[in-house]
């Protein structure tokens, strides 16, 4: 079930909102699990069984290990949660690439084995049942020991599928007692409007234009045309996932949880350091905590600390999906992050800031070529277009064709609030309420009707597009 379906809109989240705050406090953690399994079984159906049983597994794990069964408990938990990943995401891509490595050999198997569907979200799930098992297992946190409770943590439906990647330590107490006020409802209410917005209005537009230059054939594709679309993939990416990420967010807050941010303006980053700071923080925070730091962090050599941060930006890019195209994409970053630490940022810092804005924009979008070509082969073809000039007669056509006014708007949009201008403006109401109190009304009324046309506008899009996928959906 998607966020931006009319059935999830409609009919799923008031339901179960009515039902969740109809019934007394200790049942509403199992309305929301039962509601979270209905809302994934909505499209994954017998796949659900095995997310189920992940959870069940896990939890006695977890509990195994505090009973004094440390290693088994840790062994049994991540031996199966990697092996479930690697079944379901790699299995095909390792077999694949064997099958190929035997061919250029000279060997032929003649075996095959069939596609395996990957369940939406394991990604997430994995990662959200490894550092509850790994939090135990380090003593941070204490074995949940209601089964209900612990269901809800995995497969609470706003993070359940697309993140943002939610540590069990940070909502463990309101697992246990949420305290849902009438503010921290409309905020969740504000903040899913916004997403949806973001969605609906921004990424599906810029969508629209990257995917349509992209499908044409190769000798219609010119140097402008593949820097236009990759502009618009590089929007489409961001407003699609913090959009989801905002939804998640908002959702929580109306079930009483806090959730914490995914995003901080990455793309007015001056290093690449910093965008990951800034893009996809969930993540990244997961990849320092349980991986960096485990494997020496910056507790060793100068030699040793680049290869664990290559290491990690490898290990990143291959969690993203089973392709060399993202293992490239991942090494493609961990190479900057490298080289800025080895002396590049001193660099950056010292330079006038819009280059190193511009530095890190480059790196970011030129990255973004390989994460978008569904072939290594395609993703060379695009930066060879890219970086070698070359014209189409048909370019006048296509962009006449596929730039709608809707579409710039969208973009000018897009790029306009990347930049913080959302916090600038609340800064200035707010000093001017000071001195005019009916600003500030004016204000809030102003930006009621412009979530109210927003949520309208988004319902629009839906109407019209039944089917609105988000890129994450497929990691």
């Amino acid at each position: 079930m998607l966020f931006t379906s009319a059935v999830f809109l409609f009919i799923f989240l008031p339901l179960v909102l009515v039902t969740y705050f109809l019934l007394p406090p200790k049942y509403r953690n199992l309305c929301l699990l039962i509601s979270s399994i209905i809302f994934y079984a909505w499209g994954e159906k017998k796949l659900v069984v095995i997310m189920m049983i992940t959870t069940v597994v896990d939890f006695y794990g977890a509990i195994l290990i505090e009973k004094g069964k440390r290693k088994a408990g840790l062994l049994i938990t991540v031996l199966f949660n990697l092996g479930l990943l690697f079944y379901f995401k790699y299995l095909n891509f390792t077999f694949d690439n064997i099958v190929s490595l035997l061919h250029e050999m000279g060997l032929e198997t003649g075996s095959s084995i069939p596609k395996i569907i990957m369940p939406l979200g394991i990604s997430f799930l994995t990662f959200h049942s490894l550092s509850y098992v790994v939090d135990v297992y380090r003593g941070e946190i204490k074995a949940n020991k209601s089964l209900v409770q612990f269901g809800t943590y995995i497969f609470l439906f706003p993070h359940l599928i697309a993140g943002p990647i939610v540590r069990y330590v940070t909502i463990h107490k309101e697992l246990q007692y949420r305290d849902i006020g009438s503010d921290k409802f409309s905020e969740g209410i504000k903040r899913f409007i916004i997403g949806l917005a973001k969605k609906m209005i921004i990424a599906n537009n810029c969508a629209y234009a990257a995917d349509y230059i992209l499908a044409l054939p190769k000798d219609n594709l010119s140097t402008s045309l593949v820097w236009l679309a990759m502009i618009a993939y590089s929007l489409q990416i961001f407003y699609d996932f913090s959009g989801y990420s905002d939804m998640a967010i908002g959702l929580g807050k109306m079930f009483g949880f806090d959730f914490k941010e995914n995003f901080n303006y990455p793309y007015i980053s001056s290093s690449i350091r910093e965008f990951w700071r800034r893009w996809h923080i969930s993540l990244s925070t997961w990849f320092k905590d349980y991986l960096y730091i485990p494997i020496g962090g910056s507790r060793v050599s100068l030699p040793k600390i680049y290869l664990n941060l290559f290491i990690v930006f490898m290990v990143t890019g291959f969690w993203h999906g089973a392709s060399w195209n993202f293992m490239i994409w991942g090494m493609f970053h961990g190479f900057f992050i490298v080289i800025e630490k080895v002396g590049l940022q001193k660099l950056l810092d010292r330079i006038w800031v819009p280059v190193a804005h511009f530095y890190t924009l480059m790196i970011v979008l030129i990255g973004w070529v390989f994460f978008r070509a569904d072939t290594l082969e395609m993703g060379l073809f695009y930066l060879g277009k890219m970086f070698s000039y070359s014209y189409c007669a048909t370019d006048d056509a296509v962009l006449t064709l596929i730039f709608s006014k809707e579409t710039i708007v969208a973009m000018v949009i897009g790029i306009s609030f990347s930049l913080p201008i959302y916090g600038w403006l609340k800064m200035k109401i707010l000093l001017l309420s000071q001195k005019n109190s009916k600003i500030e009304i004016y204000a809030n009324i102003g930006y009621a009707f412009i979530l109210l046309s927003l949520f309208v506008i988004a319902c629009m899009k839906i109407a019209v597009n039944s089917y609105n996928p988000f890129i994450y959906f497929r990691f």
